[in-house]
């Protein structure tokens, strides 16, 4: 009987579901049991079969509303195996009036694939008390319900809060101190995770920012309080011991922050890894980054060491002069430094554009990739699309 119960169990994981495609069954093995007469002999053995084939069959349901709404097989076993749960919902209770409220505001099939895959948990959460209050309380604020997707997408679990209460206070807070409200709003339409955070703990970050000598009339004040809840003090005072290792004082560290707040939110190894290139490899003084931290997002595979081999080249043949348009030469897009600093040269160093698309590979090869820039690399772009769209507002335009 133990043996039986065990069998069952197992074969009642969800992420059997999806061990040989939707067309087997992770059951049949379970419907010949309950021909065999031990299980006919047993009532209780019996119940328990008779359970997991209903629950089969709602797994179906489950499985086949999921892809009728645009998920993939890939997506829904994704689900399946992140949170099990979502395969025993009742379909058309409990999933269906959510599928059909993002459907109504206007999200495509992908886009809703990707939020629930995001946040698995929406579809659990209640449509009436939780999913269209929060809905409703962001659009309130933003505006539009172009800008609410933006704040969704960028965090969905955004939806499953009671944002009156978590997120109001702390608008309130930033208000009071004299924060623009069109600085507020961009930060809670593409980092809205900013605001959810205990309102105590937010006013302590508040006032420290402004204890740093930070404008609240400008945008960097809320990038300086984004990159202060995003740690705690341990975390920082570790970031700041790396910045000392390599020579910055107190005061070069209070530069680079008040430049650019998102050099403190990198991983310890990317601070040390973007430090040891721009101080050993392009032989620059340590306060060099403090007053060009932007240079410190940028990826070290992906883009420094690619193009600190160009830098050097160019710098052998007498080509450009030492720290000529340095902060240009890393920052650019591909393609203006191509034009700009590859092309000209072309003739003077044969072969110059293959050898740093060869870098571009060989960084692209290894194994152990630095996700961590990536990530800062995406922050930096965020804040300037914001700084962007900040501008835009003050000139009464819209990108939207």
């Amino acid at each position: 009987m133990s043996n039986l119960f065990c069998r069952i169990l197992l074969l009642r994981s969800p992420s059997s579901v999806f061990s040989h495609g939707f067309s087997e069954s992770p059951f049949k093995s379970l419907r010949y049991l309950s021909t065999s007469s031990e299980i006919a002999s047993s009532p209780k053995s019996a119940s328990l079969a008779s359970n997991a084939v209903r629950l089969e069959n709602s797994r179906k349901d489950v499985i086949a509303l999921l892809a009728n709404h645009g998920f993939s097989e890939s997506q829904i076993s994704a689900l399946a195996k992140r949170f099990p749960p979502i395969l025993s919902a009742k379909p058309e209770k409990t999933l269906l009036p959510k599928l059909l409220f993002f459907q109504s505001k206007g999200f495509s099939s992908p886009e809703i694939a990707r939020l629930v895959c995001a946040f698995p948990r929406i579809l659990t959460r209640s449509l009436d008390k939780r999913i269209i209050p929060s809905f409703d309380y962001i659009q309130a604020v933003l505006g539009s319900e172009e800008k609410t997707f933006a704040a969704i997408k960028h965090y969905p679990d955004i939806l499953g809060l009671d944002l009156r209460n978590s997120v109001g206070p702390n608008i309130e807070i930033l208000k009071q101190i004299g924060v623009l409200e069109s600085n507020i709003l961009t930060f809670l339409q593409y980092q809205p995770r900013t605001f959810l955070i205990n309102s105590i703990r937010f006013k302590e970050i508040v006032e420290r920012v402004t204890e740093m000598g930070f404008d609240p009339q400008r945008l960097q004040f809320v990038v300086a309080v984004f990159a202060l809840r995003s740690m705690t003090k341990s975390t920082w005072d570790k970031k700041v011991e790396v910045y000392r290792k390599w020579g910055l004082s107190e005061e070069d560290i209070r530069l680079a922050f008040r430049k650019n707040p998102w050099c403190m939110t990198f991983s310890e190894d990317k601070i040390d890894g973007a430090m040891d290139f721009f101080v050993n490899k392009m032989e620059c003084e340590s306060s060099f980054a403090a007053r060009r931290p932007i240079l410190l997002a940028l990826s070290l595979k992906k883009r420094l060491l690619p193009r600190g081999h160009v830098y050097q080249v160019l710098l052998s043949k007498g080509l450009i002069k030492k720290y000529a348009n340095f902060s240009l030469f890393f920052k650019s897009s591909e393609n203006c430094f191509i034009e700009k600093m590859i092309n000209p040269h072309k003739e003077q160093v044969p072969g110059l554009l293959e050898l740093y698309k060869q870098k571009l590979t060989d960084s692209k090869d290894e194994q152990h990739w630095n996700l961590q820039a990536d990530e800062t690399l995406m922050k930096v772009v965020c804040f300037y699309s914001t700084t962007l769209l900040h501008k835009c507002t003050k000139a009464k335009l819209t990108l939207f």
